[in-house]
């Protein structure tokens, strides 16, 4: 037993209050909800008592470099599936099935297998951690290894979330925090995810709006299960425009859903320039721009997209989503190694062995993985990519600018033109693989 049973009604009620809010406020009050910009909150606990919201929550309001005008339809809650609002509902963790194409899961696709890549240094890293922290602290992070929380991640910067705030640690705690995610991640998956928390506080410093949720501190960590080698657990890693989910089975590892994101994706924060995402657009071009002429007309569903286009973010754990696209089974050996190398730069976050592992599994089913595209293709292009098949899904999603670039109608405004100045990206694993549920399910029924 842990620290936490699943929510209660109130409690999910309060987590859902930010939600109903931008709902009913609509314009730049729902934007500046759901997304803590608001220039007359300097932090939660004021926005909560000027507003009389609950728990904290940021109150609605114009300001913090956001023009008037009504919220765009690529903003959170506004009709994609980037990021849980208004119109998406949480999945609770008994009704988990998992991304699918048409409502059923395909079964046998995963197995309880060695992998021999350790996971020990994961284990002291996440013992470490908890170790380093106060009982109480320690109490509010740690839940059951099929608790709802896994489930209950957001993207949005607004969302009141649980667990252990790397903000109101110490410095030694959060260097722990730090080398777990360092043990459990690839160099290049720690650093993009730093720098995804670094450009959010460069957006709370650019916007002059809430302090407490955008700025690097406003990270959590959740644990589910306890820290073993051979039982199941696995930790969590949320915040504004990054949520890591880690689910580890002896040297099993899933690393899905893994969200990251970032408005801008390029700024200099404390004098150092950081620029996101380069990598995901150029692994994208490189695939599409070596199809054909025919193999594109298949590919590509139109030049023009929304503002939001993805389908499978935060709260859409169900979704269904009918393969679209290209399926690369008749893509020259060429094709096929650009359509891996695309893939691998979204897994390649995960620390190198298990990886590999992952790359393996995806190859496996690479002639049934699909590719599609939409928006125009040059290197500076608003663009939407997806990668489908059995066993993984992405989704990469330049969108509207909500919050930076807005001013003096320098990118279009809220209402205008997607940039690759505001990127989302998700990595699933479809047909039950997330959070490690069909994982959990096998070592449940077979060695219990």
């Amino acid at each position: 037993m842990h620290g936490h049973r699943p929510r209660t009604p109130e409690a999910d009620r309060s987590r859902r209050w930010f939600m109903n809010k931008a709902l009913l406020a609509g314009g730049v009050a729902a934007v500046a909800t759901m997304t803590g910009c608001s220039s007359d909150a300097s932090d939660t606990a004021t926005a909560s008592s000027s507003s009389g919201a609950p728990n904290g929550a940021p109150s609605g309001g114009p300001g913090g470099g956001m023009p008037t005008g009504a919220m765009p339809s690529g903003g959170p809650g506004g009709g994609g599936g980037s990021g849980m609002g208004p119109g998406q509902s949480e999945v609770k963790y008994a009704d988990f099935k998992g991304v699918s194409t048409n409502g059923t899961i395909t079964d046998g696709l995963y197995s309880i297998h060695s992998t021999d890549v350790s996971t020990d240094g994961i284990v002291k890293a996440a013992q470490a951690f908890l170790d380093g922290l106060s009982a109480k602290e320690r109490k509010s992070c740690t839940f059951d290894v099929d608790n709802d929380e896994w489930l209950a991640w957001s993207n949005v910067d607004g969302y009141q979330r649980k667990g252990v705030r790397m903000g109101d640690i110490t410095a030694t705690q959060r260097d722990l925090g730090y080398a777990l995610l360092g043990a459990a991640l690839s160099a290049d998956g720690l650093t993009q995810t730093r720098n995804i928390m670094k450009l959010n506080a460069f957006l709370g410093d650019y916007s002059g709006g809430n302090r407490e949720t955008l700025t690097e501190g406003a990270y959590f960590f959740t644990f589910m299960g306890t820290p073993s080698t051979t039982k199941p657990w696995g930790f969590q890693y949320e915040g504004h425009h990054v949520a890591i989910n880690y689910f580890v089975l002896g040297d099993q590892v899933v690393m899905t859903p893994t969200f990251m994101g970032s408005e801008p994706t390029s700024a200099t924060y404390k004098g150092e320039k950081i620029t996101l995402f380069r990598t995901e657009t150029k692994a994208g071009l490189t695939l599409l721009r070596s199809l054909t002429a025919a193999q594109r007309a298949k590919v590509i569903s139109g030049t023009k997209k929304s503002g939001d286009d993805m389908k499978a973010g935060a709260g859409q754990d169900n979704a269904e989503l009918a393969y679209q696209g290209l399926v690369a089974k008749d893509f020259t050996s060429a094709q096929k190694q650009n359509l891996l190398d695309l893939v691998r730069v979204y897994v390649g976050n995960m620390n190198d062995g298990h990886a590999e592992v992952r790359m393996a599994e995806v190859e496996a089913h690479l002639d049934s993985t699909y590719f599609s595209w939409l928006g125009e293709t040059k290197d500076s292009s608003a663009f939407y990519y997806r990668v489908h098949s059995p066993v993984v899904l992405i989704e990469y999603d330049a969108q509207s600018p909500l919050a930076y670039g807005t001013k003096g109608g320098g990118m279009g405004g809220p209402n205008g033109t997607p940039t690759q100045q505001h990127i989302h990206t998700i990595i699933r694993t479809p047909n039950g693989g997330d959070y490690g549920v069909d994982l959990l399910k096998l070592h449940l029924d077979n060695d219990h």
